[in-house]
């Protein structure tokens, strides 16, 4: 899930080099924090969101078999 985000993310940004990616696991959830450059923070969330929706359900679909919930966090 950690390099399906980077993966994503790189081909958004200017700045690839600044992902920073992290994943904090408890018992019924993963929460997945993406951080970016300030200036690429707008090109992640997208207009009204959309481009942050998109990838939470891409998130969403790739979680096979796994029963903790998946949540993506753009933090910055």
């Amino acid at each position: 899930m950690k390099e399906l985000i980077e993966f994503i993310a790189s081909r958004l940004v200017d700045h690839p080099e600044k992902i920073a990616v992290t994943l904090q696991e408890d018992e019924e959830s993963v929460i997945i924090e993406l951080r970016v450059a300030q200036e690429d923070l707008g090109k992640v969330i997208g207009k009204q969101g959309r481009t942050a929706r998109a990838m939470r359900a891409v998130l969403a679909a790739s979680r096979t078999g796994d029963t903790k919930r998946a949540r993506l966090e753009i933090v910055e």
